[in-house]
């Protein structure tokens, strides 16, 4: 866990205000810890506070009205949550729910000192909208993949990302079928069909990778 006194260094953006404006951060925010697959948040929910991620990973997701999930981002150690930030901006409710994935540490900004910093600082304002900019590309990027790019191009691309050099990833087809926002029958079909080419194998909660070559060749297709 991290030095809780000085959490405001975590944040490149944070550490660049003001002395006073730092002390009022320090001063005013909680430190909270969250265990893991906690539900920091859920749709009708009011933020009350501003959450910046000392340790640990939130995954934050979408719950359809069928009960599918897609998986909109995750906020990583040093990084604060854009919904959270747009909640507070409008004054409304959560729209999605976010999962701590880990033991989770945040420090906890309550809301009037949000309000008072994001009209009053300009570097704090500018911290919050550069935060908030750069995830909103990063959702259009994954509409975009979701609307226009094949399934097994996704899926091998996923596959890739999530085995992180090793052979064996520790998942199911409905996990996966949540960070992919499609029918977990679709993940099936296609992973029994990587299965058959012989680039895949297939255990209870985990995939083998037997050919990176060809999932990194099918991964790429549309670069």
């Amino acid at each position: 866990m991290t030095d809780a006194d000085e959490w405001v260094e975590r944040f490149p953006g944070l550490s660049r205000l003001e002395p006073s404006i730092k002390q009022l951060l320090l001063s005013r925010s909680a430190i909270v810890e969250v265990p893991k697959g906690t539900m920091v948040f859920g749709p009708g929910n009011s933020p009350e506070n501003m959450l910046f991620l000392l340790d640990g990973t939130v995954r934050v997701q979408q719950v359809s009205e069928t009960g599918h999930e897609i998986v909109l981002y995750r906020i990583q150690a040093g990084q604060s949550c854009v919904l959270t930030t747009a909640c507070l901006l409008a004054y409304d409710n959560y729209s999605a729910e976010g999962i701590s994935e880990t033991a989770v540490q945040a420090a906890a900004v309550p809301r009037d000192v949000f309000d008072d910093l994001v009209a009053q600082s300009k570097s704090f304002r500018d911290f919050v909208f550069a935060a908030f900019s750069k995830r909103i590309t990063d959702l259009f990027l994954m509409i975009d993949e979701v609307a226009f790019q094949r399934m097994d191009v996704r899926l091998a691309d996923k596959l890739l990302g999530l085995s992180k050099g090793q052979d064996v990833i520790a998942t199911t087809h409905q996990k996966l079928s949540v960070e992919l926002g499609t029918a977990r029958e679709v993940i099936s079909r296609q992973l029994q069909e990587f299965q058959r080419r012989g680039w895949i194998e297939q255990a209870r909660g985990s995939v083998s990778l037997l050919d990176r070559q060809q999932l990194e060749t099918l991964a790429h297709h549309n670069a």
